[in-house]
């Protein structure tokens, strides 16, 4: 099925589009990181339980995602959290029985979970 440049156009503009919206969207990122050393320390399950209790609660204005090495591989799985107008949060050592706490908290209500940040890895 051959495309008319007009159509070819048209699909381009329309894909363009979704990529501008998705860049100017405000809301909170929460990036996992999914290397090789994160997701031999659990990365996978916490991604999943970030994505079910994002969902669980209807969260529309929060985007999960993936990317490579954070670059602190002892403290895996490391997940990253981007809040307009905040500095980031790196929550360490993380675990899917810690995400609830997160996101009620920190991504709901705006309080960050300390004892799970680097910060408090850091003081030991």
């Amino acid at each position: 099925m051959k495309k008319t440049i007009q159509e070819l156009e048209e699909i381009r503009k329309k894909t363009l589009d979704k990529i501008n919206i998705r860049k100017e969207r405000e809301g909170t990122r929460i990036v996992v990181g999914m290397a090789t050393c994160g997701i031999a320390a659990g990365a996978r399950p916490v991604l999943k339980a970030f994505v079910e209790e994002v969902s669980k609660r209807g969260l529309q204005d929060v985007i999960i995602s993936q990317t490579g090495c954070i670059g602190v591989c002892e403290y895996e799985p490391v997940v990253e959290v981007y809040k307009p107008g905040e500095e980031k949060v790196t929550y360490v050592r993380m675990k899917p029985e810690k995400v609830a706490r997160i996101v009620a908290e920190h991504i709901v209500n705006g309080r960050v979970v300390n004892e799970y940040t680097i910060g408090s890895v850091n003081k030991r």
